[in-house]
């Protein structure tokens, strides 16, 4: 036989209240109403699913039964619409993130996340890109946010804003070759075996793109893709590493020193795209996550309330 669902879902509201007018009135029915769908389930079943009496009605063990199945095939209904429901939202342009390899370790993430349980109806498109083209992209209108370098970005039309502290240092092994040491050249760091990142990452592209034609050659044990690799081989003793000061966990144990070059001085800025006239809010949402990522990181690493800030 076909159950309607509606007919099940009353059933279960008079099981639950001990009432048909009570089950009547959570449908939104007549007494009468209610009482012939009962009466013509009974007649489909063919068999008694409620006693009658005069404090209420409860149910029989058929009733009991049909009220446990009910509620399954109500529940997995309700599953099946949200899951239909989600193909047929009207759905709107994933929202387009650029940013450099260094904001891509933590930023990026940590804002993700926030942003995509506040937001489940917004998508993101997250790309990493060195600053020169994703200020071009931007200034096309292809992006709608970029994480970008301030000693790269200069003057380039698009409306910015600091977004956190992103200077390079030198770590190694606590105990080790930086023991006592407060700053180097990256001469003097050349001079040692270095862990570093794989050649076309942006970072290590960055870094030699400071360094020039006539840098010193660097001996590289070994070149990995993460950063949080990096991090840790630097601090197991395997060589020295450059990276940047907000990829360094503040409880792991390490010596770090300050890398003595002016181009390790920088600061990551959060750029505005050119898409629309107006911005969306979806674009000031992820905006704001984003800077509130990066003061949960300034607050990790300055637990103290230290001058330099993001």
């Amino acid at each position: 036989m076909r159950y309607d669902l509606d007919d099940l879902r009353l059933f279960l509201h008079i099981v639950t209240e001990g009432s048909i007018t009570a089950g009547a009135q959570r449908m939104h029915l007549s007494l009468p109403s209610a009482s012939a769908r009962v009466r013509s389930l009974e007649h489909h079943a063919g068999v008694a699913l409620l006693i009658r009496g005069r404090r209420g009605v409860r149910p029989t063990p058929a009733g009991t039964t049909l009220a446990r199945h009910a509620r399954d095939v109500l529940d997995q209904t309700a599953r099946l619409e949200s899951a239909v429901a989600s193909y047929t939202r009207s759905l709107t342009a994933p929202l387009i993130l650029l940013s450099g390899g260094s904001a891509m370790h933590r930023l990026v993430p940590q804002a993700l996340i926030s942003f995509l349980r506040t937001h489940p109806d917004t998508d993101v498109t997250v790309s990493e890109s060195r600053t020169p083209q994703t200020v071009r992209m931007l200034a096309d209108g292809e992006a709608d946010l970029g994480v970008v370098l301030d000693n790269e970005a200069g003057d380039c039309g698009l409306h910015m804003e600091p977004l956190g502290d992103d200077s390079l240092v030198v770590i190694g092994q606590a105990g080790g070759i930086l023991s006592g040491r407060t700053a180097l050249t990256y001469s003097e760091v050349a001079e040692h075996p270095l862990v570093g990142l794989d050649a076309d990452s942006s970072l290590r592209r960055w870094i030699e793109k400071r360094l020039g034609p006539h840098a010193s050659v660097v001996r590289y044990r070994t070149t990995v893709a993460d950063l949080n690799v990096l991090v840790s081989l630097a601090a197991a003793g395997a060589g020295l590493a450059v990276v940047p000061r907000r990829a360094i966990d503040p409880h792991q144990r390490l010596d770090m020193c300050e890398l003595q070059e002016p181009w390790a001085r920088r600061h990551h800025l959060l750029a505005w795209g050119v898409k629309d006239c107006a911005v969306s809010v979806a674009t000031a949402a992820l905006a704001e996550h984003l800077r509130q990522a990066a003061l949960s990181e300034f607050s990790v690493r300055n637990p103290h309330g230290d001058a330099v800030g993001p």
